[in-house]
């Protein structure tokens, strides 16, 4: 199979789609790969790194999306990418459709084969693509939050961790998951006080297992929510529904409840956030201010740590992307009920039910697709 790893062009994104050691993994079972010049020079992965590797390198995207049977990114296509799409050619990268109706019209027309990696699943009923993305996501949103804090920023002046003497700063975070638990955890190596909410009590008694009690677990309710937030120096926003938009779950009205200064980080904003004043924000103007609430709503945090994320998500993308590769995507997905899982649209048909229900597309079963 031949395939494509472009550069990505999304706003300070510098993470690439394959690490030089992963193009030699598929070049040792027998696929080429084309990586587009420079698509990792900026995180220390120079063009020789993928010429040593096997690859061969190209100039111009267009180039990559004329050619390659699979391309392999980061981030959701852009306008410019999705309409060099063609019939059948297989996408594998982070989509988010849900919140996104341009994009998937842009998939649908293009006819091809969109694979999503925040839906891939595993054995345990977790998401292993988007798990490493998850867990950066979730440490970096605390030093986010930190920052924003600054008085020079903006906030209200609160150190997370305290001093002697001097009470910590209060985190609140809503959501039990991977992003959650590794906000949670985060917050706590800085001294602050932390709260983690959650709508799953088994999931409560672990965290509270896991820290023994050092964070506070509270179950997930309007009310319990609407405290914490009073308190809060920060709120860390860390909800996923797999697949699709992410709840509001705090409105607009609640932001009067905070205090002022403090900091709103909306971890789910890919999803369409779980905040109602959120709206997605860049590397280069990260924050906005609602109602005297600083909100940040960077919607690709982990490439502020480019070379880190990279290197997770190519080890946990890359044994997939060889079994896309070695079997072709119909045996694969046919093969592999959790891959099948990732599979968002196919030759025009919206595969992943979340996605249609969302956006008023009608659900084909994945199965259903690919035996047509």
């Amino acid at each position: 199979m031949l395939i494509g790893v472009p550069k990505e062009i999304k706003n300070h994104e510098y993470r690439v789609g394959l690490t030089p050691g992963g193009v030699k993994e598929l070049i040792q079972h027998g696929h080429r790969v084309l990586v587009q010049h420079q698509a990792g020079t900026a995180i220390g992965f120079s063009d020789d790194q993928y010429i040593a590797a096997g690859a061969t390198m190209v100039t111009e995207a267009s180039e990559i999306f004329a050619k390659a049977d699979m391309i392999i990114k980061v981030k959701e296509p852009q306008p410019v990418e999705y309409r060099m799409l063609r019939p059948g050619q297989i996408l594998y990268t982070y989509l988010h459709l849900a919140p996104d109706p341009e994009q998937t019209k842009g998939l649908i027309d293009s006819g091809c084969i969109a694979i999503a990696y925040e839906t891939v699943t595993d054995d345990r009923g977790g998401l292993p693509l988007l798990a490493p993305m998850s867990e950066v996501a979730g440490r970096m949103s605390i030093q986010a939050a930190a920052r924003a804090l600054e008085k020079s920023q903006g906030g209200s002046g609160v150190l997370l961790g305290g001093v002697p003497g001097v009470a910590p700063g209060r985190v609140t975070v809503i959501g039990g998951g991977v992003v959650g638990l590794n906000a949670a955890r985060m917050a706590m190596g800085l001294g602050a006080d932390v709260a983690i909410l959650d709508r799953s009590l088994p999931r409560l008694k672990e965290i509270d297992n896991l820290f023994d009690g050092r964070i506070k677990t509270l179950y997930s309710t309007q009310d319990a929510i609407e405290n914490e937030i009073r308190q809060a120096d920060a709120v860390i926003g860390a909800v996923l529904i797999p697949g699709a938009a992410a709840p509001k779950l705090v409105r607009q009205s609640m932001l009067k409840l905070m205090k002022p200064g403090s900091v709103l980080v909306d971890v789910a904003i890919d999803q369409g956030g779980c905040f109602e004043t959120s709206r997605a924000t860049t590397h280069e103007n990260p924050t906005y201010v609602v109602d005297g609430i600083t909100h940040y709503c960077v919607a690709n945090m982990p490439g502020g740590v480019a070379r880190t994320s990279t290197m997770a998500l190519t080890n946990a993308t890359l044994p997939f992307a060889v079994a896309l590769a070695n079997k072709g995507y119909k045996r694969a997905l046919q093969d592999d009920a959790h891959l099948r899982n990732g599979l968002n649209v196919y030759k025009g048909m919206v595969t992943y039910e979340a996605v249609a229900n969302d956006l008023g597309y009608t659900y084909v079963q994945a199965l259903t697709a690919l035996n047509d």
